[in-house]
């Protein structure tokens, strides 16, 4: 870089204070807008555009937009890469937070209850999804699986102008969503509008058709141009322990199934049951039992910080009265004829880690324990049912995809708990980037790649952002939610809520419009934009590089080139 020396005169600047000193550093070096990727999107598995949505609202007043227009154009903003706002807003562990840079001051972004919020206020106003092109494609596409990763792709293809057809082998769309989680976290009529707002953009749906018994994945594959399978995982993995085939027993999967089905489950007269597992579906199972009137244990094989459910759920289900057992894990069951009437364990510690990362739970010597038991309920893990799409598999790997979710067969791309058992937020991306892949074959195009980088905290000004406590929601006393397993109990923000929560992003990596470049340069080097919302401009001819405006830049949005 060259660098030379120059007298500058004193020189007063437009009143804004600032006076030029006696010596000043010339640079070859110039300002430069450079866009970075906020980590809350890049941790979100769905791809959610969270900085612009938070940022809509929070800067709705400035730009002259109401409360309702802002909540719409945010709405809007989010359903372009997710159809499920209020459904993830209420089932989602948010990960997205993981990644905000705000954690490094009072705590992360509520991304997930603002995501919510939007999802509900689209609902109330009964607000459309929008389509991508009016021209309808002479090609059509065949989704197996009408879970979320299905519909996501579905939503993503039918907005395109394709023909969708959804196959679905239960007798109602949702998937998981509909037959594993209860009411008090997600409320069916919400789960069925944001559905319907994804038929009613023209997708076709066929329910009770199991492709692999009503139709071979053979005669999907020459009767579409493409297919997109998302079978989900909906067989329990067993405990392998002895004892474990009694009708007593459950997985979780099943038992949750049953429920939903409005199947009575006999839990036993002494109503203790015994759940083994950590992830969402042990405790969506607990917290059913526990309104049924049963007393709950949960056994889980190591602590609670790699408990992988719901930390908010976790809670909920400790103030509900559900005891969990941490680090103790099943060896064998005690039976009275065919019924299990107890649960042998042992207690266990940590030891190295394992390939999840996770420390390897190890049995303890001689610290077996015994739990009596009406019922035991196992959700340890699920696996998807592969009858007639065997010829996916690879190995002991299910099904393997790249990138783009393609599969080793030309035509046939996957998603969802089929390639990777996770979240809802990871099965609703999957669907979408598959459907882009299968536009871009379709067309022929070529995949545009971002190359933005990740803006992390330690690259900002974070004295620049006042300290605004993180917003809570409001609950449903514990008294009351005992007594119906369908009372949502997180009763979300108010609209109050959701621009104060919305306020507190940072805008990482992009412009938000605080002047500070304006107010710190001293050679009228920045310029103002005429109207709001527009992005400052750089006058070359003045700017020196003396690098202030990229050094003060609170969000990292200025880089010198």
């Amino acid at each position: 870089m060259a660098v030379k020396k120059v007298k500058k005169k004193k020189k007063k600047f437009g009143g804004r204070g600032f006076s030029g000193g006696a010596s000043r550093e010339l640079s070859t070096e110039r300002p430069k807008h450079v866009e970075k990727k906020p980590p809350c999107s890049d941790t979100c598995p769905s791809g959610n555009r969270i900085r612009e949505f938070l940022t809509t609202i929070a800067q709705a007043d400035r730009l002259g937009k109401t409360r309702e227009q802002a909540f719409q154009q945010a709405w809007e903003i989010y359903t372009d890469t997710s159809p499920f706002p209020s459904v993830c807003g209420r089932v989602c562990p948010a990960p997205c937070e993981t990644g905000c840079n705000r954690k490094d001051l009072e705590g992360a972004v509520s991304i997930n209850k603002v995501e919510r919020a939007l999802g509900d206020f689209g609902l109330e106003h009964k607000l459309k999804l929008k389509m991508l092109s009016e021209e309808k494609k002479l090609r059509n596409i065949a989704v197996v699986g009408g879970g979320p990763s299905g519909l996501s792709c579905a939503y993503q293809l039918v907005r395109r102008g394709y023909g969708v057809t959804v196959f679905e082998s239960t007798e109602k769309l949702g998937g998981m969503l509909r037959w594993g989680i209860p009411g008090y976290r997600l409320p069916e009529s919400v789960l069925d509008a944001e559905i319907q707002k994804i038929l009613d953009l023209g997708v076709e749906v066929k329910c009770g058709v199991k492709i692999g018994k009503d139709m071979s994945l053979d005669e999907l594959q020459q009767s579409y141009d493409a297919v997109y399978v998302a079978l989900g995982a909906q067989q329990g993995v067993k405990l392998r322990v002895e004892g474990e085939d009694a009708p007593n027993v459950f997985s979780g999967v099943d038992f949750l199934s049953r429920f939903h089905h409005g199947e009575t489950l006999d839990l036993g007269k002494d109503v203790v049951v015994i759940i083994v597992g950590g992830g969402d579906t042990a405790i969506d199972a607990a917290r059913i039992c526990k309104r049924l009137g049963a007393n709950v244990t949960i056994l889980y094989r190591r602590t609670r910080k790699e408990m992988p459910a719901i930390d908010e759920e976790v809670d909920e289900a400790i103030n509900e009265g559900i005891k969990i057992e941490f680090l103790a894990a099943p060896i064998g069951f005690r039976k009275e004829g065919d019924l299990v009437v107890a649960m042998r364990a042992i207690r266990m510690e940590l030891g190295e880690p394992d390939s999840s990362g996770r420390r390897r739970p190890v049995p303890i010597e001689g610290s077996e324990f015994e739990i009596p038991a009406s019922a035991v309920i196992s959700a340890v893990s699920q696996a998807p049912d592969f009858g007639g799409f065997e010829s996916l598999i690879e190995g002991k790997d299910w099904v393997k995809v790249d990138d783009d979710g393609a599969t080793k067969i030309e035509g046939i791309w996957a998603g969802g708990d089929v390639v990777q058992l996770d979240l809802v937020t990871t099965a609703v991306g999957h669907g979408r980037r598959a459907a882009e892949a299968i536009d871009r074959e379709l067309l022929g195009a070529e995949k545009e790649e971002d190359k933005k980088k990740v803006v992390r905290s330690d690259t900002m000004q974070l004295d620049h952002y006042e300290r605004i406590e993180r917003q809570e929601p409001s609950v449903v006393d514990l008294d009351l939610r005992m007594d119906s397993i369908d009372l949502e109990v997180n009763l979300g923000f108010t609209p109050d809520q959701i621009l104060q929560e919305s306020r507190r992003c940072m805008s990482c990596g992009y412009c938000f419009d605080c002047e500070k470049c304006w107010m710190y340069c001293q050679d009228q080097a920045i310029e103002k934009p005429l109207q709001k919302g527009l992005l400052y401009s750089f006058k070359m001819e003045n700017c020196t590089g003396c690098k202030k405006c990229a050094e003060i830049c609170p969000c990292n949005f200025i880089e010198m080139h």
